[in-house]
């Protein structure tokens, strides 16, 4: 009896490392800046994906009759394009089975060459340059609107609800800021705003006050910003110092909480834009914000419904192939049809969404208002 009972022991010890040995880790890939002055547009990404993948793991995930644990790659391209490809390709190296990233434009599009070649699908969770998705890759997606829509929609609210005549524009000449910067020259000369000014600065730049002295001269009745919130705080903050009397409008990138940190007691003076639902409007905001704090300790900032969203629809495209390889994994994705915490997301064979949306805020007191809401 006692060698049966230890054969049996030794039988069931067997099983169960089996049982253990049989999970498959799958890997997902999420690359933002997670140095320098973006990094907390990054980590708020990250973090967005991350409370995906750890939601997922604790339901369980079962491929092909196979228990699936997933884990997150999440890598730094500190905002740069040569970063970027060397991390795309660390990624298709490590053989994730799909990418949420990279957060910029100018890191997105020179990243997609790299996921195309290694028949990976990238869903940016925020590149809005139209370029981005205008390549012909089948592997390139957004589940944010592009600056083909941001730009006209924050020109035809300045138009429209702020009455703004003239504007003088200033981008940071990047791929994402340059390219909102011109999409919104285009839409405000069509709404009948005149441009009086158009002027570049960079990504890295901390002193705005030679551009805005000139543009103080102009006496616009507002100025546009192209860039991220890491220059536009500075660059409104500087503004209100000089004593330009005109709004600051801007897009998603300066549409940050961080943003009234940056700007200060001027951030009052941003009209800005994201290129999709306001939190408060998404189906699943709410109870999305609640979790969120409760696992970071903080309010996130723009991306991470975004990006916990992208790591869903990745994950219901190996449920539809059945499969965690990349290349049947990617042949899924143009059957997505996913409901989620930013609502309905379906894909256009660009890979651009189907039903989008432009919000306009402002702040006030310290906090981030909505103005309005375009559905696209």
């Amino acid at each position: 009896m006692p060698y049966l009972r230890t054969t049996l022991a030794v039988a069931a010890l067997s099983c169960a490392a089996g049982a253990a040995q049989a999970d498959d880790v799958v890997r997902i890939g999420h690359v933002a800046p997670l140095t320098g002055g973006m990094a907390h547009l990054g980590k708020d990404s990250e973090n967005g994906a991350r409370l995906a993948i750890d939601e997922i793991n604790a339901s369980g995930l079962t491929i092909a009759g196979r228990r699936v644990t997933l884990q997150l790659d999440a890598q730094d391209d500190a905002g740069d394009p040569r970063t970027a490809t060397q991390v795309a390709q660390k990624l298709a190296d490590d053989k994730v089975v799909g990418v949420v990233g990279h957060l910029n434009s100018g890191t997105s599009i020179p990243a997609s060459r790299i996921y195309k070649e290694a028949g990976v699908v990238q869903i940016s969770q925020a590149a809005t340059n139209p370029g981005y998705t205008q390549q012909g890759f089948s592997t390139t997606y957004r589940v944010v609107a592009t600056d083909a829509q941001q730009g006209p929609a924050i020109a035809s609210y300045a138009a429209r609800a702020m009455g703004v005549k003239t504007v003088a524009i200033v981008d940071d000449a990047t791929a994402y800021g340059q390219g909102l910067a011109d999409s919104f020259a285009k839409a405000a000369r069509a709404a009948g705003i005149k441009v009086l000014s158009r002027d570049a600065t960079n990504d890295k730049a901390v002193d705005f006050r030679a551009i805005l002295t000139r543009i103080k001269g102009e006496n616009p009745d507002a100025v546009m910003y192209g860039g991220m919130d890491a220059t536009g705080g500075p660059f409104t903050r500087q503004a209100r110092q000089l004593g330009l009397r005109g709004k600051i409008l801007s897009g998603d990138g300066v549409c940050s909480t961080d943003v009234i940190k940056l700007a200060g007691p001027a951030a009052d003076n941003i009209v800005c834009s994201v290129a999709g639902m306001a939190l408060e409007k998404m189906p699943g905001g709410a109870e999305f914000a609640r979790k969120y704090e409760a696992r970071y300790h903080q309010p996130m900032q723009v991306y991470a419904p975004f990006s916990y969203d992208a790591v869903q629809i990745i994950v219901a495209a190996m449920k539809r192939a059945n499969s965690t390889d990349p290349a049947k994994v990617l042949a899924a994705m143009p059957a997505t049809d996913h409901h989620g915490v930013i609502g309905e997301t379906s894909f256009t064979a660009q890979g651009d969404l189907r039903h989008g949306a432009i919000s306009m805020f402002t702040y006030r007191d310290g906090r981030k208002v909505l103005l309005d809401v375009v559905k696209l």
